[in-house]
C-alpha cells in the first residue's frame, strides 16, 4: 500500500487488487489484434500458396498438351491453328475460378532447333508464339509478355513456309538464368509462360511484393510435327489465329 494514501481509500485499494473478474475477457481483449493478425495472414499465405500452385499445374499441362497435338492422315503430324486454340482454350478453363485471362497472359512458345528450307543449317528459333490474356496491353503492363523473346513479325510468324515469318534466332535457349532449356536437334520444345497478377484475398499489404506471379513449363514434341509452319485449313476449320500482337479472353 503505497504511504499517504488516505485511510478511507485503503479498504477499496485492497478489494480492487484482489479483484479477478473479467481478467481473461481483459488478457482476451489485448491479444485479439495479434491473434487477429496471425489468422488473416495464414489465410493470405495459404491463398497465395493455392494460386502459384495453380498456376504452375497449368503451365505444365499446357505445355503437355500443346506437345501432343496434331492432326494428319500421315505419319508426319501437321499443328493447327485450331489445335492450338483449343489448348489456349483448357487452359482459360482451368485458370478461370482466378481469372487467369483476365488479370495475366499466358505465352506459349515453339522453340525449334531444324533446318527449313531456307536454312543451309539448323537454326534454334523460336518460330512461332501464341497468347491469350488481357494484361501486356500498355507500356506499363509490358512485364507480362514473353519474358524470353519473341516469335517476330508477331502476327504472321509461322504463318507460312518463308523466311520473312521464320520467327526470332535463340541459340541461348529459354527460360532464367541457370534453367534455360533448349531443343534436341532435329525437333522442337513447346515453353509456356504465365505471367498472372495476384488478387489478395485480404490485403495486399500482407503478402508485399508476390503482386507478379510468373511461372514456366516446357515438354519436348513428343510426335514426328512438321516443323514447316502453323496450319489454318479453310475446311478443317480455319480459325482466328491467338497471336500476341492480340489481348483477348
Amino acid at each position: 500500500m503505497r504511504a499517504g494514501m488516505p485511510a478511507r481509500l485503503r479498504p477499496l485499494a485492497r478489494r480492487l487488487r484482489a479483484d479477478r473478474r473479467g481478467l481473461a475477457l481483459l488478457e482476451f481483449a489485448f491479444t485479439l489484434p495479434l491473434l487477429l493478425m496471425t489468422g488473416l495472414y495464414g489465410v493470405e499465405i495459404a491463398n497465395l500458396a493455392l494460386v502459384n500452385l495453380r498456376i504452375s499445374q497449368i503451365a505444365l499441362n499446357l505445355a503437355d498438351n500443346a506437345s501432343r497435338v496434331g492432326t494428319t492422315p500421315l505419319s508426319v503430324q501437321q499443328l493447327r491453328e485450331v489445335d492450338i486454340n483449343d489448348v489456349l482454350q483448357a487452359a482459360r478453363y482451368q485458370g478461370s475460378s482466378i481469372g487467369l485471362t483476365t488479370r495475366g497472359r499466358i505465352i506459349v512458345s515453339s522453340l525449334e532447333n531444324v533446318q527449313q528450307s531456307y536454312d543451309t543449317q539448323p537454326v534454334q528459333r523460336i518460330h512461332w508464339q501464341r497468347c491469350i490474356g488481357l494484361r501486356g496491353s500498355t507500356a506499363s503492363d509490358a512485364t507480362y509478355n514473353s519474358s524470353y523473346g519473341s516469335a517476330t513479325p508477331l502476327a504472321t510468324a509461322g504463318t507460312d513456309a518463308t523466311l520473312a515469318n521464320a520467327g526470332t534466332p535463340q541459340p541461348g535457349g529459354m527460360g532464367d538464368a541457370g534453367t534455360r532449356v533448349s531443343a534436341p536437334p532435329g525437333t522442337g520444345v513447346i515453353f509456356v509462360e504465365i505471367n498472372y497478377n495476384y488478387k489478395p484475398l485480404i490485403s495486399g499489404y500482407l503478402v508485399g511484393s508476390a503482386a507478379r506471379i510468373h511461372y514456366t513449363g516446357s515438354f519436348i514434341v513428343r510426335d514426328n510435327r512438321d516443323f514447316t509452319q502453323l496450319y489454318n485449313p479453310v475446311t478443317s476449320p480455319a480459325t482466328v489465329p491467338s497471336t500476341c500482337d492480340r489481348y483477348t479472353t
